[in-house]
């Protein structure tokens, strides 16, 4: 059937290519599904300054906490309000570090699907300093 060695070595060059590349691809898409389940159970966390305030996100950025001491009475409507956006600032960046942490270590940080994850967190977490919060 093989006309020569030659051949035959070439094709079972590419048959070991494909396999390692196979095992390649099925490697990373067990790290991103590992990867992907660790982010879903992250949460931020960042308190204020005058520790008045703990503010926690989920995954998504989104409040799943808020935490008042009672001092916060102190404080006028408005500076409350400031504050909680600021620590929900705070927080939602505590969350980006440690999916930049996270991605980092499951997928490398030169990888770009990796990138391309942080990036879409940033852009979701961290809007652009001129926009007022809603």
């Amino acid at each position: 059937m093989w006309t020569d060695d030659a051949a035959l070595d070439a094709a079972e060059r590419r048959l070991d290519q494909w396999e390692s590349d196979l095992a390649e691809r099925a490697e990373r898409a067990e790290r991103a599904k590992s990867l992907s389940a660790q982010v879903q159970a992250l949460t931020g966390t960042a308190t204020s300054t005058d520790r008045a305030v703990t503010v926690t996100v989920d995954a998504t950025g989104a409040l799943s906490d808020l935490r008042l001491d009672e001092r916060i009475r102190q404080h006028p409507a408005a500076q409350t309000a400031r504050l909680i956006l600021e620590t929900t600032d705070g927080a939602r960046a505590d969350l980006l570090r440690q999916v930049t942490d996270a991605t980092a270590g499951a997928l490398g940080q030169d990888d770009p699907t990796g990138r391309a994850i942080v990036e879409s967190y940033r852009s979701r977490l961290r809007p652009d300093p001129g926009e007022a919060h809603a």
